[in-house]
C-alpha cells in the first residue's frame, strides 16, 4: 500500500482498524453511564453529584471537537491519532485512580476531550475512500464505532458488578494504550488540507457553517436525536435501579446488547445513502426513533416485567433508526466540501454531543423531579423534532445529489 491518502479503495486491515479503534476510543465516553450509582456509593457522592461525570464527559468530547478535530485537515492525522491517545490513556488511569467525585468529574472531562481520535479516524477512512464506496466504508467504521457505543454499557456494567468500576477505567487505558500502538505501526501519513493557522482554522468552522445549510439542518436533527439518547441513557441505570425492578448496574449494560443489534443499522445505511440518498435514510431514521421512544409511555398501564421487554425493543428501534440517520447525515456532510471534512465532521459532532450532553443533564434532572414520564416526554418530542426538521429539508440543499455542483471550500 503506498503511502497516500488519495486511494480509491481501502484495504480491508485499515477498515478493520479504522472499526475497532473508533469503537474503542468512543466507548471510552460511555462506560460511566452504567455504572453510576455503583460509583456514587464507592465515592459517597450523591445521585445528583455523580450526574455530572457523564454531562462532563459528553462537553468534554464537544470542547475537544470543537478545539481539536480541526487540526486533522491541517496535521497529520496519523499523528493526531496517536498523541490523542495517548493523552486519553492519561485521563483513564487518572479516573480510576480518583479519590472523589469532583476528581472523577475533571478526570471525566478530559476523557471526553481525548476520546474526540474517535472523530479523527472516521474522516481518515472517508478521505481514503472513493467517491463511490464512501458511504458503505463510513458504514462500516461506523459499526465499530457504534458497537463500542453500545457494549460498552454492557462491558461496564458486567465489571462493575464483578469487580469495580476502577478496574473497567484501567482496563479501557490498556485498550487504547494498545490501539496506539497498533495506529502508530499500521496508519498511513495524510498529507494536510489546509494551510491556514491554528486560529484562523477555527475561525472557518464558522464560514463553513454559514456556507453550507445541509451541514446545519444535519446538525439540528442529529442533535434532537442525540438529546434523547443522552436522556435515556444516563437515566436507565438509576431508573432501573428503583422500585419495582430493583435491578444493579449489570442489568442497565446489558440493555446495550439489545442496542447494539442497531448498529447493523450502519452498513445498511451506507449502502442505501450511496444507491438511493442520503435524504430518505435521515427521514426513515428519524421516524423510527421517535415511534420508538413513543411505546415507552405506556409504562403506567403494564407490569413491570412486561415492561422491561419494552424497554429492550424500544433500546434496539432507536438505536437502529439513530445510527442509520448519522450514517446518512455523515455522508451528506463528507460531501459537502472534501478539503474541509475534519472540520465539517467537527461541526457535526459538537452540535451531537453538546446535545447529548443537555439530554444527560435534562433526563437525570426530571427523573429526580417528576419521574420517568417526564424523562419519556422530552425523548419523544425530541426524536418528532428532528422528523420535522428532515421532513422540511429539501433533497436538491445540501444533499448527497448536489455534491458535484459545490464550491470547494478549501481553506
Amino acid at each position: 500500500m503506498k503511502n497516500k491518502t488519495s486511494l480509491g479503495d481501502v484495504p480491508g486491515r485499515l477498515i478493520l482498524l479504522f472499526a475497532v479503534g473508533s469503537g474503542l476510543a468512543v466507548a471510552t465516553l460511555y462506560y460511566n453511564q452504567p455504572m453510576l450509582a455503583v460509583i456514587a456509593t464507592g465515592l459517597g457522592a450523591s445521585t445528583a453529584s455523580a450526574g455530572w461525570v457523564p454531562t462532563l464527559t459528553q462537553l468534554g468530547y464537544a470542547l475537544g471537537i470543537l478545539l481539536l478535530a480541526p487540526l486533522g485537515d491541517r496535521h497529520d492525522r496519523r499523528a493526531v491519532i496517536v498523541r490523542k491517545g495517548l493523552a486519553l490513556v492519561a485521563a483513564l488511569l487518572a479516573a480510576a485512580a480518583a479519590p472523589n467525585i469532583a476528581w472523577l468529574a475533571l478526570a471525566s472531562l478530559a476523557i471526553g476531550v481525548f476520546a474526540t481520535l474517535a472523530q479523527d479516524i472516521v474522516p481518515a477512512a472517508a478521505t481514503l475512500a472513493g467517491d463511490a464506496n464512501r458511504g458503505r466504508v463510513i458504514g462500516k467504521v461506523m459499526t465499530g464505532l457504534l458497537l463500542g457505543i453500545l457494549l460498552s454499557r454492557v462491558i461496564s456494567g458486567v465489571v462493575a458488578a464483578q469487580w469495580g468500576w476502577r478496574l473497567m477505567f484501567l482496563a479501557a487505558a490498556l485498550s487504547i494504550a494498545l490501539l496506539v500502538l497498533v495506529a502508530w505501526r499500521q496508519l498511513p501519513r495524510f498529507e494536510a488540507t489546509t494551510r491556514l493557522p491554528y486560529g484562523a482554522l477555527l475561525r472557518s468552522l464558522g464560514e463553513l457553517w454559514l456556507e453550507h445549510p445541509g451541514l446545519r439542518r444535519a446538525t439540528v436533527a442529529q442533535g434532537l436525536l442525540a438529546l434523547a439518547f443522552g436522556a435515556f441513557w444516563s437515566t436507565l441505570a438509576v431508573f432501573l435501579q428503583a422500585a419495582p425492578f430493583h435491578l444493579g448496574s449489570a442489568a442497565a449494560g446489558a440493555y446495550g446488547l439489545a442496542g447494539a443489534a442497531g448498529a447493523l443499522a450502519a452498513p445498511l445505511a451506507g449502502r442505501f445513502a450511496d444507491s438511493g440518498g442520503p435524504e430518505r435514510v435521515t427521514r426513515i431514521g428519524a421516524a423510527v426513533v421517535a415511534l420508538s421512544f413513543a411505546v415507552l409511555f405506556v409504562y403506567p398501564w403494564v407490569p413491570g416485567p412486561a415492561y422491561l421487554w419494552i424497554l429492550a425493543f424500544s433500546s434496539l428501534g432507536f438505536d437502529f433508526g439513530l445510527q442509520g440517520t448519522l450514517i446518512a447525515h455523515q455522508t451528506i456532510v463528507y460531501g459537502l466540501d472534501p478539503a474541509a471534512r475534519s472540520r465539517l465532521n467537527a461541526l457535526l459532532f459538537v452540535g451531537m454531543f453538546v446535545a447529548m450532553a443537555l439530554g444527560s443533564m435534562l433526563g437525570s434532572a426530571l427523573l429526580a423531579s417528576f419521574g420517568w414520564m417526564a424523562v419519556v416526554g422530552v425523548m419523544a418530542t425530541a426524536s418528532l423534532l428532528a422528523l420535522a426538521v428532515r421532513l422540511r429539508a429539501h433533497p436538491r440543499r445540501g444533499g448527497a445529489a448536489t455534491v458535484a455542483s459545490l464550491p470547494t471550500h478549501s481553506g
